[in-house]
């Protein structure tokens, strides 16, 4: 689902709503969620999951086309783990694994 799709939907469940309003909505809920994470804050939306930031130390990679040795700087990262929940609803809606196993297995490698 992308952030339109997520504002059409709003605005459709919600008649009450104008589409301006929807997206003035959602954005505020993002800018906050941002800015939270910018002072290293942790967020957590029950039966959802949490959102938080990784540190990434500084290590020396390779440029992948002239294969050149290249510092990467320290960094964090934003992370999201799913909660119990959100696992739980998403294992019991999707099909069993092995169902899937033998589409993948006709695929050739590269």
């Amino acid at each position: 689902m992308t952030k339109s799709e997520l504002i059409a939907r709003l605005a459709q469940r919600y008649p009450q709503l104008v589409a301006k309003d929807a997206e003035y909505a959602v954005k505020m809920i993002l800018d906050a969620m941002t800015q939270s994470l910018l002072g290293g804050h942790r967020i957590e939306i029950r039966g959802f999951g949490s959102f938080g930031l990784n540190y990434r130390p500084p290590r020396t990679g390779r440029n992948p086309k002239s294969g050149e040795k290249v510092q990467v700087p320290e960094k964090y990262v934003p992370h999201f783990k799913a909660g119990k929940e959100l696992r739980e609803r998403v294992d019991s809606a999707t099909p069993h694994p092995a169902a899937a196993a033998p589409e993948r297995a006709t695929q050739t490698a590269r």
